[in-house]
């Protein structure tokens, strides 16, 4: 991971240095638990599509959906993926690939931390990386709080998300999971105004035909925070700011 996270404004210097050296000695402390927990490796490919491109409650898209392809390999506690999304009523195409490894901590506590290139092919071209991080609790089966963290180098930005899901199994076969996610933004989605960028609640369904095989499918619905609202009087847009978007994945291990 070499690279510079003081890029970014001094503001956030000091929260991303603290971030990058937590991350280097949560891995240094997981390195005996990867050497005595060998298996062999799974791979997975996921496609889905969703009828919208909604991301830090944004339509990336002018009008349309996305399809999407996912193939990933894990080995002990590292996953390599590789994810392929294609608009289906516009010019756009993008491409990510990175590593993602998972931390131990507690039992209770699930932690990752992982490094993504994304490409974008569209109107015009761009790419990025970034560095990511995640840690959930838990403890309690029906309440799980999760923080996510994302650094980007191109935006020298970070977005963190604040959420709570409730899982629901209704049999062995079929789960929902009702949830809530708060975002912040901060230099990553724009540079004008830092802080809440949106709420977004929604519903997902997962059904477990077999071992190996499952459908996923989610509805979602973002509300608008000042991030999004000053950037939208920035550019001079009109009407809700507000995004409703679904989605249906098929996930396939072997």
């Amino acid at each position: 991971m070499a690279f510079d996270f003081c890029s970014a404004t001094r503001k956030h210097c000091v929260t991303a240095v603290f971030l990058r050296i937590l991350a280097m000695i949560s891995l240094v402390i997981s390195i005996p638990a990867l050497s005595s927990n060998e298996t062999q490796p799974g791979f997975a490919v996921d496609l889905g599509w969703e009828n919208h491109y909604i991301t830090e409650g944004r339509n990336n898209l002018e009008k349309g959906g996305i399809a999407w392809a996912v193939a990933s390999v894990e080995h002990n506690d590292m996953i390599a993926f590789a994810v392929v999304g294609r608009a289906d009523q516009v010019h756009y195409t993008e491409w990510n690939a990175g590593l993602e490894y998972t931390l131990h901590f507690h039992e209770d506590v699930d932690a990752t931390i992982g490094y993504q290139r994304l490409e974008f092919y569209g109107d015009e071209r761009a790419s990025d990386n970034e560095f990511f991080s995640s840690i959930a609790y838990n403890g309690i089966d029906w309440l799980v709080p999760a923080i996510n963290y994302t650094y980007a180098t191109e935006a020298s930005g970070y977005f963190v998300t604040l959420s709570v899901h409730s899982p629901w199994e209704l049999n062995s076969q079929l789960t929902l999971t009702p949830y809530v996610m708060q975002g912040f933004d901060f230099g990553y989605s724009s540079e004008a105004h830092d802080g809440a960028n949106h709420v977004q609640f929604g519903l997902e369904a997962e059904h477990q035909f077999y071992d190996n095989l499952a459908i996923v499918a989610h509805i979602s619905h973002s509300i608008a925070l000042e991030d999004i609202k000053q950037q939208a009087r920035a550019d001079d847009q009109q009407g809700n700011l507000d995004e409703t978007y679904a989605g249906v994945f098929i996930s396939w291990g072997f």
